[in-house]
This record gives C-alpha cells, sequence and structure tokens, in this order.
C-alpha cells in the first residue's frame, strides 16, 4: 500500500472505532503511535512528546478550565431558581412568559457556564415542570428548555470559541466579537418563535392567572432582578468586556470570572467546601478530556498530514471544482452529520482542521467559517436520533413525557437554527461587523 492508502486507512479505522464505542482520545493516540511507527519508526516518540508539550503550553487553551471553573461554581451557586423566578415576574405580561422567562434564562445561565448538560438538566428540574403545571404545551416546553441550554457553546465568553481559536491558529478576541451578533440573532429568532406561537395559539402557552401576578408589585419584579439578574449579568459582561475591549486577554478575563464566581457564591451563602471541592474536581475532570483529545487529534494529524491523507483530501475536494457556497455547504452538511455521533469538542478537535487549509483556496474568511460552525454546532444537541439536550432533559422529565414529544418539541427551534445560518450567510456584516468596528479586521 502507499502512504496516502495507508493514512486513509487509519481514518476508516478512526470511524470505525468511534462507531464501536471507543474512547475517542486513546484510541487517536493508539492510530498515531501505530500509524506513526509504521510510517516514521521509534521518532514517533519524540513527536508524542514534542506535541504534548506544544499543546499543554497553549496560552490560550489556560482559558478553558479558568472558563469551567467559573461556569460549574455559578452551577452551584444556587442562583438559578432566583433568577427564573426574577425574569418570570419581569415577563409576566409577554404572551407566553413562563416560555420567554425559560428562554432568557437558559441564555444567561448557558452564556455563565458553557456546560449544556448541566443547563438542561437544572431547568429541565426548574422550569420544565412550572411550564407544566401553567398547562403549556409539552413539545413547545420541551423545545424551549432544550435548545435555550445549547446557547452557551455559541454566545461569548464559549469555551467551543476558545477551542476553535487554539486549532484554527484565529484569535480568540475577534472570534468572540463575530459571534456576538449571531449568538442573539439566534437567540431572538427562538424567542420570536415562542411568542408567535404564544400569540398565534394561546391554548398552547396560557396566561398566568391572575391571582398569580395580581399581587406583584414594580419594585418587587425590580428586588428580584437586582438580586438574581443583574449580579450575574455583570459577571459576564465584565469578562466579556474586558476581552472585547482589549482590557485582559481571555486568560486574564476568564480568571476574573473565576474570582467573581467565587464571590458570587459567597454572596449567596452557597460558597462551602463541598461545592468547592466538587467544582474543582469537574474542572479538572472536564479539562483533562479536552487536552487528552488535543494531544490525541494533534499526533493522530500529524501521522496522517506525514503519510499523506490531508493531500488526498483536499484533492478530492479541489477535484469535485466546488465554488465558495458549495463548498461551504458541503462542509457544514459533513458536520451536521459529525454532530449525530459526536460532541461538538471532538468535532472543533479533530474534522474541523481537516477543512482548515482549503479556505484559503475558496476565499473563506476562518472567523466566518468558525461562526458558521458555531451555529451549526447547535444542531449536534437537537436533531434526532442523537440530540443530547433530549436526552438531559428526559433524564429528569416527568414520567409520562416521552421522547418522542421532546423530539418533536426541538423541530422548530433546529428551524430557527438552519434560519439563522442562512441570514449569517446572506449578509456576512453580522459577522463581521462588530470586529470591524472593534479592531479594524
Amino acid at each position: 500500500m502507499t502512504d496516502p492508502q495507508v493514512a486513509i486507512l487509519q481514518m476508516v479505522l478512526f470511524i470505525l472505532a468511534i462507531f464501536l464505542g471507543f474512547p475517542i482520545a486513546f484510541t487517536l493516540l493508539a492510530l498515531a503511535v501505530f500509524f506513526g511507527f509504521y510510517a516514521m519508526g521509534p521518532r514517533i516518540f519524540s513527536l508524542l512528546v514534542q506535541n504534548t508539550f506544544d499543546i499543554m503550553s497553549n496560552d490560550v487553551l489556560v482559558a478553558v478550565p479558568l472558563f469551567l471553573f467559573m461556569g460549574y461554581v455559578v452551577e452551584r451557586a444556587n442562583i438559578l431558581d432566583r433568577l427564573f423566578h426574577a425574569i418570570q415576574l419581569a415577563m409576566r405580561r409577554v404572551p407566553g412568559s413562563l416560555a420567554v422567562a425559560t428562554l432568557i434564562t437558559c441564555a444567561l445561565f448557558a452564556t455563565a457556564t458553557g456546560i449544556v448538560g448541566a443547563v438542561v438538566t437544572l431547568m429541565g428540574l426548574l422550569a420544565f415542570p412550572a411550564m407544566l403545571r401553567a398547562g403549556y404545551d409539552v413539545r413547545l416546553s420541551s423545545g424551549v428548555v432544550a435548545a435555550g441550554g445549547t446557547l452557551g457553546i455559541l454566545i461569548p465568553p464559549s469555551i467551543m470559541l476558545i477551542v476553535y481559536g487554539a486549532a484554527a491558529g484565529v484569535s480568540v478576541v475577534k472570534l468572540y466579537a463575530a459571534a456576538l451578533l449571531p449568538g442573539f440573532l439566534l437567540a431572538g429568532l427562538y424567542l420570536l418563535y415562542v411568542v408567535g406561537r404564544a400569540t398565534l395559539q394561546p391554548h398552547l402557552a396560557p396566561k398566568l392567572a391572575d391571582h398569580e401576578t395580581a399581587h406583584v408589585s414594580a419594585g418587587q419584579v425590580w428586588l428580584a432582578l437586582l438580586t438574581s439578574f443583574f449580579p450575574l449579568a455583570f459577571l459576564i459582561l465584565s469578562v466579556l468586556g474586558a476581552i472585547l475591549f482589549g482590557l485582559a486577554t481571555p486568560t486574564e478575563a476568564a480568571s476574573i470570572g473565576a474570582l467573581g464566581s467565587l464571590l458570587l457564591a459567597a454572596a449567596y451563602r452557597s460558597l462551602d467546601w463541598g461545592r468547592l471541592k466538587e467544582a474543582v474536581f469537574l474542572t479538572a475532570r472536564t479539562s483533562a478530556m479536552v487536552c487528552f483529545l488535543f494531544i490525541g487529534s494533534w499526533n493522530f494529524s500529524s501521522v496522517f498530514s506525514y503519510l499523506g491523507g490531508e493531500k488526498v483530501i483536499e484533492h478530492f475536494i479541489l477535484g469535485l471544482d466546488l465554488d465558495t457556497v458549495t463548498f461551504l455547504l458541503l462542509t457544514q452538511f459533513i458536520i451536521f452529520l459529525l454532530g449525530w455521533p459526536l460532541e461538538w469538542s471532538e468535532i472543533i478537535i479533530i474534522f474541523v482542521p481537516i477543512f482548515l487549509p482549503l479556505l484559503k483556496h475558496f476565499n473563506v474568511d476562518p472567523l466566518f467559517f468558525g461562526v458558521l460552525v458555531a451555529l451549526n454546532l447547535q444542531t449536534s444537541f437537537l436533531t434526532p436520533p442523537m440530540a443530547m439536550s433530549a436526552y438531559y432533559l428526559k433524564g429528569v422529565a416527568p414520567p409520562h413525557v416521552q421522547l418522542t414529544q421532546i423530539f418533536g418539541g426541538c423541530m422548530p427551534f433546529l428551524v430557527m437554527v438552519f434560519l439563522s445560518m442562512a441570514l449569517v450567510y446572506l449578509f456576512p456584516q453580522i459577522v463581521f461587523w462588530l470586529p470591524d468596528m472593534l479592531y479594524n479586521r
């Protein structure tokens, strides 16, 4: 076999191992060592050590455990029930007020934590039963929770964008600026859909009873917001503003966010040794997973390139004689399909770098491509049969709620994701306006 054929065999074995359920990071490492030893002999071990050192000394990736720690501390600060209650009171006059409050709470909490499973699970325990008790449609309620919980991987400060920036060699600061408006666009489409459905079909989202809202004064609403919404919003905006306006690097801003989360937890009297220890443990575990994925994929890609595998893929795609539109459609379709069996971290670290060398040929800006990928990866949590948000919600939903109902509720929000991707492509200034204004990109 020629070296390029061996490289293709390496990729095929990796895909087969994924479907057989092998641990992805260690499968990448094992295949890298096996095929690397075939290609370059004992030098593969020196390459393994060098690549590991390069990854572990990457300044950009230092922000990942800090943002994770911030998220886990906020998650355990018992702020979610206060936050949902405050936004529910503020939105009580809006059609579908509980669903709107759920979406806003999901967006804010998901942005603060960046942990989709935690947000969907917590909102599934808090907001989902509240909507069902109020007579809301099961499908609408489940779609709101499942879709709202995924917004944290798109709206900055997003861990996913840090990982993409490290993989693509793109400024995380510019990525945050580029993703901000598309994130608000998608959240806005979700809200418009919910309010529209509640207005046109009020039986799906009944108004709150008068006795539930009549006794609520404006002062009570502001007090609830001041003690829940504004502290968390201030923490997020402080971190994001420090990054966007050049006051701090992402790593420095993440450390500020981690400290702020500790102060917030202390203010809510939720900072004890048990919760702190659990947050540190979860941060270390998730950070180790990301680092092992980077190490495995970096070595796998190095061997794959050494054998000529990237050239094979590049020649194949260029041989299709695609224009920019069809290239973007093809790559986004592949990423959409990969979202069924894989987590976003695995797609970003392993497969997205395969397409990056082709961006220049098709005149696609890496910032623009990264935002499209971030939007697309929302679908990996919402698309059956492997819609992880649906499974997270099913795990905490009442027994009478069926998985098919949750899947059905996700479908309209999936359409909103595709609509937002189309709007971003048709109006690229949604991505480029803020980076151009702030940094003269």
